[in-house]
């Protein structure tokens, strides 16, 4: 499935919100709790960076004091 910016931020609402209920378009999914919830939203993040290309973590430097 593709997800959309507009769908992570959809999800991102609905956990500011404390919601477990969540539309997509055309859907509604209801998460049994806030950690699956989480995991969606990890989820969609992931296929995003993916989709931009953009898999790699980025890491400080050291010394950078981070």
């Amino acid at each position: 499935m593709s997800f959309t910016q507009n769908d992570l931020d959809t999800i991102n609402k609905a956990i500011a919100q404390g919601k477990r209920r969540v539309s997509f378009a055309d859907r509604t999914v209801e998460y049994r709790d806030m950690s699956e919830l989480l995991q969606a939203r990890d989820a969609i993040q992931r296929e995003l960076r993916k989709a931009k290309g953009g898999n790699r973590r980025v890491w400080p430097m050291r010394g950078t004091g981070f």
